[in-house]
Formats: C-alpha cells, sequence, structure tokens
C-alpha cells in the first residue's frame, strides 16, 4: 500500500513537472462561449504504451511486466527493454523519463513530434530523430489532394534500453518488431538493433513513397504536354508543395545516418555493415527527389509557357477580328456622312456595291490572317 501511494505521488510530481510542455504542445479547444478553454478527456493511464518487452540474446522473455519492473529486471541482470510509445502525454513521458534516466530537453523535443531529423548524446543515452512519411492513395491530383503523410519516431537509445517514441499515423513498428523478433542473431547486437531496424523500415518506406510520386509526376507531365490539355497550374504546385513536405522529411536524415556510419565508438561492429546500406538507400531516395524537384520545376516552366503562348493566341484572334470589324466600321461610318457631293452616292447600285466591297475586305482580310495562322 505504501508502494502505491509512493508511485502515486511520484506520478502527481511528474504532471506538474510537465505541465508548461504539455500546455505549449496540447492544442486548447474553444467552449461554446468563445472564451472558456476545454483541455481533451484525460487518457488512462499507460494508454499510449504500444508494447514493452525484455530481450535476453536476441530472445524475448515471457510475461508482462511494466517497464519500471522490465528495466529493473535488465540492469540487474542482462539484455534489454524495448519499450514502445504512441503520442504520450506529458505526465506518461515524465514518468518513463524518470525511469530511464532521459534529459529534459531531449524528452521536450519527444513531446513535439515535429523534430528536425537529428542525433544527439545526453551522457550515456543517444536521442534519435526521424520523420516517418506514407503515400496517400487518390483517384487524381487535384489542388487539394494529400499526396505524403508525414510523423515522427523518437528514440532514446541506452546501454540497457531503448525507448521508441511516435506520434502520427504513419511508421507503425508493430511489423518492425515481429520482423526483429524473428532474427534472434539480430537482435542480440543490441539495443541498436532496434535503431537500425528502425532506419531500415523507415527508409524503405521513403523508396516506396518516391516510386508513387514518380506515378503521379509521369501522369501529370502526360496531361500537361497533352494535345487538349486543361491542367490548372494550381494540381502542379499542390504536387511540388507535397513533394516539399516529403523533402523536408528524407534529406535531413543524410547528417544522422552519416553520423551513425562513421560512429565506431557508438554502433556495435556487427550492425555497421548494416547501416551502411541503409544510408546507400537513402542516398538514393534523396537523388530522386531532386530529380523530380527539378522535373517539377520543368513541368510547371512548361506549362507556364503554354499559357502565355495560348494568351498571345487568343490576343491575336481578338486584334483580327478587330481589323475585320474596323473596316466595315470604316466603310459604313465614311457613308454614313450626309454629304451631298460623295463619289458614288447617286448611283442606282451604289448601296449593293459597298455592302459587296464590305463583304469583300472581311472575306480577303479572314483569310489573309487565317493563312498567317492568326485565326
Amino acid at each position: 500500500m505504501a508502494d502505491r501511494d509512493q508511485a502515486g505521488d511520484s506520478d502527481r510530481r511528474a504532471a506538474r513537472v510537465w505541465t508548461a510542455p504539455l500546455k505549449r504542445v496540447v492544442g486548447r479547444v474553444i467552449g461554446p462561449d468563445g472564451n472558456r478553454s476545454v483541455q481533451p478527456p484525460p487518457r488512462p493511464a499507460g494508454a499510449s504504451v504500444v508494447d514493452c518487452a525484455v530481450y535476453v540474446d536476441g530472445m524475448r522473455q515471457p510475461g508482462g511486466a511494466g517497464y519500471r519492473e522490465s528495466f529493473e529486471t535488465v540492469r540487474q541482470g542482462e539484455g534489454f527493454v524495448w519499450l514502445g510509445l504512441h503520442e504520450p502525454t506529458a505526465a506518461e513521458l515524465a514518468d518513463v523519463a524518470e525511469v530511464f534516466g532521459l534529459d529534459e530537453l531531449a524528452v521536450e523535443d519527444a513531446l513535439t513530434g515535429d523534430t528536425r531529423p537529428k542525433i544527439d548524446r545526453y551522457g550515456e543515452v543517444t536521442f534519435f530523430a526521424l520523420r516517418t512519411a506514407r503515400y496517400v492513395e487518390h483517384p487524381e491530383l487535384t489542388e487539394t489532394t494529400e499526396v505524403v503523410e508525414t510523423g515522427t519516431i523518437l528514440m532514446f537509445i541506452g546501454a540497457r534500453f531503448v525507448v521508441t517514441v511516435r506520434h502520427g499515423a504513419p511508421g507503425a513498428l508493430t511489423a518492425v518488431r515481429a520482423d526483429l523478433e524473428a532474427r534472434p542473431d539480430l537482435l542480440g547486437q543490441g539495443p541498436w538493433a532496434v535503431a537500425y531496424a528502425v532506419c531500415d523500415r523507415l527508409v524503405d518506406t521513403y523508396l516506396d513513397v518516391s516510386t508513387a510520386i514518380e506515378a503521379d509526376l509521369d501522369a501529370l507531365e502526360s496531361h500537361v504536354f497533352a494535345r487538349q490539355t486543361s491542367s490548372r497550374i494550381a494540381h502542379i504546385y499542390q504536387l511540388k508543395r507535397e513533394l516539399v513536405e516529403f523533402k523536408r522529411a528524407v534529406v535531413p536524415l543524410q547528417r544522422p545516418m552519416a553520423a551513425i556510419v562513421d560512429g565506431r565508438d557508438l554502433v556495435p561492429k556487427g550492425l555497421r555493415r548494416y547501416l551502411r546500406e541503409v544510408n546507400d538507400h537513402l542516398t538514393r531516395v534523396v537523388e530522386r527527389i531532386a530529380a523530380y524537384d527539378d522535373l517539377l520545376n520543368s513541368i510547371l516552366q512548361a506549362r507556364l509557357t503554354q499559357v502565355t503562348v495560348d494568351q498571345n493566341n487568343d490576343m491575336r484572334k481578338i486584334a483580327a477580328w478587330a481589323a475585320i470589324a474596323a473596316t466595315q466600321t470604316a466603310i459604313a461610318g465614311i457613308y454614313g456622312m450626309n454629304f451631298n457631293y460623295m463619289p458614288e452616292l447617286q448611283m442606282r447600285y451604289g448601296y449593293p456595291a459597298v455592302l459587296l466591297v464590305m463583304l469583300a475586305s472581311a472575306v480577303i482580310l479572314y483569310r489573309v490572317f487565317r493563312r498567317s495562322g492568326w485565326l
């Protein structure tokens, strides 16, 4: 009973400590009166814990103990703990930080869920931030189509533990954990094996997303250069904007991956060759993004040129029809003057002759403009 009271006091202290970060991260909801701020309903305790397990020699140990008890077990024995969290609250992450000894600055970054890919060292713990990505299927590209959805995975890697914190829908790690558990030789390398598996899965997802974006680019390019095209420039801008979001998730990861590959005292020797392969795949994705960006710029310039040419054609047509109308107006204006002495004014067939001249001039001008390509 005393232990339970002490745990409750610890949770309350953690909630008070992380109240300020929580107010900065969690958006407020305005009540019906327009003034009162309504906080979201509290979640059940431990709702953010996706999975927690102890691994010894690459094998998952039986039992469903909490992360506090699991970490105490590995500290006194061997193996490591893998704790997976999904969008934890400030109080939940504060308790995790207290158990595993996580730095408060890294914990604050993990709360926001909008961290740039990076890697930092806080004593014996490595903080590794990555961006997830997922391709959103859509029937056609419009000016509001969402093509790429991104999220965040943040990892705290210690000697006896790895804590993964995920924000957003993309990047679920259930399949990663299952694949790793099927390879005990790799999982036996320790917490950095989890980091490798997460990076490998994310970079493979980047490749899949880039392939899907390439299909969108091919469809957009063929539509823009079709003979009869109605493609709006807003569609091209929307795809470019989605590509920029994908670029922000992928390109900054190059520096942390290079630091991991070169960090001989950071990563176990058996994992370096795997991480080098991941880095090579990442480089391929970055090169694809650069090529897609250049292609999108070319498509955009080509479409703008088409719009300019179409406008010039419209102006030429307007000018040609105006010239034809101006000829008729000039002849009618001359014979609309009430002078007594004008050529052919008293001719019997003067009126039909003038109409014939007007018709002939219109036909001649039309054929001239048509032959020159103005009509």
